[in-house]
C-alpha cells in the first residue's frame, strides 16, 4: 500500500530545531485517516454511519530526529483485530535518507455516537470483513 508522506512544518519543531515528540502522534492520526480512506473505510463516511473509533492507547519508540522540511514516510498495517479492538502498527522513515524515525502502535475500539461499544461483526459486517482481510 502507498505510504503516507508528511512534510515537517517549521511550527512542529522545538527550540533546538528538532520535531517536537508530540507531533508524531498527530502524524499517526493523519496517516490513519489516509489509510482508512485507501482501504475503503473513509472516516467521514464511517461517522455518518454512526461508527467512531476512539484511541484507547498510543505507543511510540523514537529512533531518530527529524527537522523542518524533512519528508516522513508513514506505513501502517493492521497488527491485530479481535472483532472488538483494533491495533495498528506504524513505521516512520525519513523519505530521503531511509533512516527509521519511529515505530509505534495505536489501539482502538468502535463506538456509536453515544459512546456505546459497537461490535462491527454484528452491526457493520462490511467493516468487520474489511479489517479481517488486512490482518
Amino acid at each position: 500500500m502507498e505510504k503516507y508522506i508528511h512534510k515537517v512544518n517549521y511550527y512542529e519543531t522545538d527550540k533546538m530545531g528538532i520535531t517536537h515528540h508530540s507531533n508524531h502522534i498527530r502524524w499517526m492520526e493523519e496517516a490513519r485517516i489516509d489509510f482508512f480512506e485507501k482501504i475503503g473505510l473513509d472516516y467521514g463516511e464511517l461517522e455518518r454511519r454512526g461508527v467512531f473509533s476512539p484511541v484507547l492507547a498510543v505507543e511510540c519508540e523514537y529512533k531518530a530526529p527529524t527537522t523542518f522540511g524533512d519528508k516522513v514516510a508513514i506505513e501502517i498495517c493492521v497488527e491485530e483485530y479481535s472483532g472488538v479492538k483494533l491495533t495498528l502498527k506504524y513505521t516512520m522513515t525519513n523519505e530521503d535518507s531511509g533512516e527509521l524515525v519511529l515505530t509505534g502502535r495505536t489501539k482502538h475500539c468502535f463506538v456509536d455516537g453515544a459512546g456505546k461499544l459497537l461490535i462491527p461483526k454484528r452491526s457493520f459486517p462490511d467493516i468487520d470483513a474489511k479489517l479481517r482481510e488486512l490482518i
